[in-house]
């Protein structure tokens, strides 16, 4: 549930912030990617300190070296809260993430169907998992958006019909 309120919280407060004249923060995505950055530097760091063990016993038993599993997802979800911040890497940053949302998941569903304790049961983990994945999924969708509309614009030429500057006519 810490991760969930982590997202939303710091999401709404860079939102407000921006609301209140913080120019930097105005866009939505870069409140989503600050909420998104947050939870996974919350979950990243508990990959090392305070759930290692519980994380590690969440892997399924066919897969081999738990440990490291759980030591390379922390650190890929730690890269992660730090990549999606920077506006060159945070579409990249929000697919990788989403990603690995996907592939951590079976986790997730091991460790409810095993009533593993600490583990949060199967509808309620689904439900957040969804909300974790819309949330770097908008980010990424966003950015094609603008990338597709600035190709658009260019491909446009200047207002009047005129062709651009250096283009065949």
């Amino acid at each position: 549930m810490e991760p969930l309120i982590a997202l939303v919280s710091v999401t709404l407060v860079l939102l407000a912030a921006g609301a209140a004249g913080v120019r930097r923060l105005r866009p939505w995505p870069v409140a989503v990617r600050g909420g998104i950055a947050a939870m996974f530097l919350l979950t990243g760091a508990a990959h090392f300190v305070g759930m290692r063990e519980e994380l590690i016993a969440m892997v399924p038993p066919t897969l081999p070296a738990p440990g490291l599993l759980v030591t390379v997802t922390g650190v890929l979800e730690l890269a992660g809260a730090a990549g999606i911040l920077w506006t060159r890497t945070a579409p990249w940053t929000a697919a990788g993430l989403s990603a690995l949302l996907v592939v951590m998941f079976p986790a997730n569903v091991y460790a409810a169907l095993a009533d593993l304790p600490g583990a949060t049961p199967l509808i309620p983990r689904t439900a957040m998992q969804v909300v974790f994945l819309a949330a770097p999924l908008a980010v990424l969708a966003h950015h094609l958006r603008s990338r597709r509309r600035t190709r658009t614009l260019e491909s446009e030429g200047p207002r009047g019909g005129y062709p651009r500057p250096g283009a065949a006519v």
